[in-house]
């Protein structure tokens, strides 16, 4: 099979290519839009708008008939909520097994962490993309029921995590690579400290996966 090219457009928002085809994670607002424009798939983990940006989601929509979105139910209520077709807008929980753009995916996990006591707390879900790379959303989502995960989109920064939690994540999931995500917020030094601190505490490979330095993920057979 052939190997996956997995690039972080910016925050949240990670793509995965193979074969010409391409399955876009969480494109949020403080993301590159543009992640969309050749997108043949799309997961969203929840409905914060840092993870689905509702009006490029529905204008993708519109110029793609063939584009389909999965997420949690709450997820999808926003883009209803902005236009987009119903049919065209598919629902996921913990357990479900779906196929995405050519990827075997599999979705765990079920609450985003606490922000605050005084914040909703919605459905969050993490997606195994073809057996090995875990996006968990906003959460330290655990990975499905005997999965081995082999590169792990791990967040560093966000009002619901301190980085001594990313660094217990990582050792907690044990993937070979570990590629930083949930970034926006920090400012470049802010970025080299979570390099630091969970690279060289993690216990994994640990590698930035952008557009400049794109990841080729060579699958575990």
């Amino acid at each position: 099979m052939a190997d996956i090219t997995v690039t972080h457009w910016g925050h949240a928002c990670v793509r995965f290519e193979r074969d010409g085809r391409r399955l876009v994670v969480d494109p949020g607002a403080f993301g590159d839009a543009a992640v969309l424009d050749d997108a043949d798939a799309v997961l969203l983990t929840h409905e914060h708008p840092d993870h689905v940006d509702a009006p490029a989601l529905v204008a993708a929509l519109d110029r793609n008939p063939d584009l389909r979105v999965r997420g949690p139910q709450g997820a999808l209520d926003v883009l209803t909520a902005a236009g987009a077709p119903a049919d065209r807008l598919h629902a996921v929980v913990a357990g479900d097994e779906v196929e995405a753009a050519g990827f075997a995916v599999v979705v765990t996990g079920e609450r985003h962490a606490l922000i605050h006591p005084d914040v909703p707390v919605p459905h969050n879900v993490g997606y195994l993309v073809d057996g090995g790379a875990l996006h968990p959303g906003d959460a330290f989502t655990e990975p499905p029921a005997g999965a081995t995960v082999d590169l792990l989109l791990v967040p560093v920064a966000g009002p619901w995590m301190k980085l001594a939690e990313a660094v217990d994540y990582v050792r907690a999931v044990r993937p070979r690579v570990a590629a930083p995500i949930h970034d926006a917020i920090l400012s470049d030094p802010g970025r080299a400290l979570a390099d630091r601190l969970v690279g060289g505490l993690g216990g994994a490979e640990y590698t930035r996966v952008d557009r400049d330095h794109p990841y080729t993920w060579a699958r575990p057979a």
